[in-house]
């Protein structure tokens, strides 16, 4: 797909799983488990998918998924799927890490920015070398010195050495990236999260990050546990989900394991989907 100057393509780092409670909040378990089936340790598939934005002077990258510096307890814990990485999958594109002029982080979880720095002689460095990074400030203070809620999603080793080393670059509030690329600033996930819409006058797509995980989390009570602001995210998912109606958005999910994006209409149910795709061919 071609938007303004920028081709689309899209790559997939990798698979994790959740706990399917957590990801649905308040939803039972008798309603998610139609989609999203749980494994033995009521686990769900979640993938981490990327959006690539290539013109003639940049190639842009959004987030960077789990990485690869997990040891075999974490891996265990979150079902770590160890045949795909992200290497793997920019080679699929023709692409290598040095390639990446740009790396735009959604927020600094570990799931979304796990792949942002990797240890190569004992020292972590910027896994993109000759990229910037760009983040919201509010959401780096906030993974510094977070919660003891959200404590274990911020894991330093993956953000703080982009800032020592003066890769990373701080995005205040809502932002014109450039002509085609708008940062939104959103509050409900974790405090100053960024989705990313990308348009011209043809075509809009919006990287829905945790506001939209999957395709399952289109109705408007289907909210993660993991949440720190539930009624903020309701709020948010309603205006997102009301302009992707009128203008025709594709919401792009970087978690879903199957459907890369979909286009979404009005039911007698509220918003629901109306075509899914697994990817722009």
């Amino acid at each position: 797909m071609k938007i303004g100057k920028y081709e689309l393509k899209i790559i997939t780092s990798g698979y994790f799983g959740l706990d399917g409670g957590a990801m649905f909040g308040i939803v039972p378990k008798m309603l998610w488990q139609r989609t999203n089936p749980s494994d033995k340790a009521n686990r769900i598939k979640l993938s981490t998918r990327h959006l690539i934005l290539e013109s003639d002077n940049r190639k842009i990258i959004i987030d960077t998924g789990m990485g690869d510096k997990w040891d075999e307890k974490f891996k265990s814990i979150y079902a770590v799927d160890d045949n795909h990485s992200m290497d793997i999958a920019l080679n699929q594109i023709g692409l290598k890490r040095e390639n990446i002029t740009d790396v735009i982080l959604t927020h600094l979880h570990f799931d979304h920015t796990g792949g942002s720095t990797i240890l190569t002689d004992g020292k972590l460095i910027p896994a993109f070398p000759n990229a910037k990074y760009y983040v919201q400030k509010e959401n780096y203070e906030w993974g510094v010195n977070p919660s003891d809620r959200d404590r274990g999603s911020y894991i330093k080793d993956n953000f703080i050495n982009l800032f020592a080393e003066g890769v990373l670059n701080f995005i205040n509030g809502n932002e014109q990236f450039d002509d085609e690329i708008q940062l939104m600033q959103i509050d409900g996930h974790t405090y100053a999260q960024q989705i990313v819409k990308i348009s011209d006058s043809s075509n809009t797509v919006l990287f829905c990050a945790d506001l939209i995980p999957t395709i399952s989390h289109i109705p408007l009570q289907y909210i993660m546990g993991y949440d720190l602001q539930p009624l903020v995210t309701l709020k948010e998912k309603k205006e997102i989900l009301k302009k992707a109606v009128e203008e025709d958005w594709k919401l792009f999910f970087g978690h879903d394991p199957e459907v890369a994006f979909c286009t979404v209409k009005h039911t007698e149910k509220g918003i629901r989907e109306a075509e899914r795709f697994a990817g722009f061919e």
